[in-house]
């Protein structure tokens, strides 16, 4: 039909309505009936208007793992998946974005210790699946409540420096009272290193003078997260 793209695949009969059925299922039982691949499929409906997308679907979970680390995968190695083309990477791209601002959204409704859940969650969406290390702060006012969430320092697969005079000026900036830090470990394993540690004490001897307490730093992976003050190590 003219107008529409033309992928050089006609419909085939055996799944026909499969898209009607799929979409039915999700309004009526909800995320939590669909298998990984089946939500990446939904996804790539919008992308795909004229072409079964399972075998496409099925793919990407395959090559990365999960419904969400398809989602934050970077684009050049979405790229590399055989047809994935730019349509495609926007739609995922966009759920992802969907996703860090619908977390985020609730870290900043309330008090961020009164909804620790919520950080945790949001850290998660935000970093959990990155390629390279990210350190993010969040700064908060006296009432405890998000004034600004910053990434700080992005790095390579395993080492982001962090110098902490400047996490604590920008803090200063920001007249912050208190901070978390949150960075995430690519390897999967949300184990802290002793760099992690020196580091975070560093922070603390530099801020606690100034007035501003560091509350916790989360680090998080795919395979959980961990709680340096959980641990006890700060």
């Amino acid at each position: 039909m003219a107008g529409e793209p033309d992928d050089g695949v006609e419909d085939a009969p055996h799944f026909h309505g499969h898209r009607d059925r799929l979409r039915a299922r999700f309004r009526d039982a909800g995320a939590q009936a669909l298998a990984d691949y089946e939500l990446i499929e939904l996804i790539l409906f919008r992308a795909i208007p004229r072409r079964d997308v399972k075998p496409l679907a099925k793919a990407l979970v395959e090559r990365f793992g999960s419904f969400a680390e398809v989602i934050a995968a970077p684009p050049r190695l979405l790229a590399e998946i055989p047809g994935v083309k730019d349509a495609i990477i926007t739609e995922l791209k966009l759920v992802e974005a969907a996703a860090h601002r619908l977390a985020k959204g609730q870290v900043k409704r309330r008090p961020v210790l009164s909804s620790w859940s919520a950080v945790l969650d949001y850290c998660r969406s935000a970093m959990a699946f990155a390629d390279k290390e990210q350190v993010r702060v969040l700064f908060l006012d006296k009432r405890n409540q998000l004034i600004a969430d910053e990434v700080v320092q992005t790095g390579t697969v395993d080492h982001a420096p962090v110098y902490p005079r400047e996490v604590v000026k920008r803090a200063l900036e920001l007249s912050a009272s208190a901070l978390i830090l949150c960075h995430n470990h690519p390897s999967g394993d949300p184990t802290p290193s002793r760099a992690d540690i020196d580091m975070t004490r560093k922070i603390i001897d530099v801020a606690k003078p100034l007035g501003i307490e560091l509350h916790d730093h989360i680090i998080v992976g795919k395979e959980g997260h961990a709680s340096l003050k959980g641990l006890r190590l700060i």
